[in-house]
């Protein structure tokens, strides 16, 4: 049975061989990412971080462990060269290095031991720690205005997109169309040009 240093050591490897992922679109789903990342490196895991602010606990984030530490720095490098888009979403992916700390499952520092403990109201800190819950209240309303907003300007970009899309396959169709129908080999002759079959 391993021991919880080598426990500990191994999680750290996994650590440094993961990326974390953030602003992406609700769209995304683990397929996506895979298929997004398929491209630079072999995907091990892909671990969605949940937003218990935001509306339906939708995710935002995700921890995407890699085949090598060298691989994600490779990719924090290109991701924060370049915009990275996912699910075609008006919406630049980021990427950062994962920490201990974003992972539910991490075990146990060993010899480490933490202490919790109630504060009293008549203790000084308790003040302090009331203002904390205050301020992380406040925070979390405006995240969830924010991420409404974002949501609803993601929502009219994307139907511009479709917009946009829809007007150039008319386009393509009724030049498909000008070409079967051999209108524009008529029109070509007729202004003394020359039209090509494809």
């Amino acid at each position: 049975m391993a021991s919880s240093e080598d426990e500990y050591a191994a999680f750290e490897q996994k650590v440094s061989r993961t990326v974390y992922l953030d602003n992406l679109s609700p769209q995304v789903t683990e397929s996506v990412i895979r298929t997004a990342f398929d491209q630079f490196a072999t995907v091990k895991s892909v671990k969605f971080i949940p937003n218990f602010i935001g509306p339906n606990n939708l995710p935002q984030c995700a921890l995407v462990e890699l085949d090598s530490a060298k691989k994600v720095k490779e990719v924090i490098s290109m991701m924060g060269h370049y915009p990275f888009m996912m699910s075609g979403m008006p919406r630049p992916v980021r990427a950062r290095p994962a920490v201990m700390e974003m992972f539910d499952d991490r075990p146990a520092k060993p010899n480490r031991k933490i202490e919790c403990c109630w504060l009293d109201p008549n203790d000084p800190d308790f003040e302090v720690a009331k203002e904390m819950k205050k301020l992380t209240r406040k925070h979390d309303a405006e995240i969830a205005f924010m991420h409404k907003l974002q949501l609803e300007e993601e929502k009219k970009l994307a139907k511009q997109q479709e917009g946009t899309l829809k007007l150039h396959y008319q386009k393509l169709k009724m030049i498909e169309g000008i070409m079967a129908d051999r209108t524009a080999h008529r029109l070509a002759r007729e202004y003394n040009l020359s039209a090509a079959d494809n």
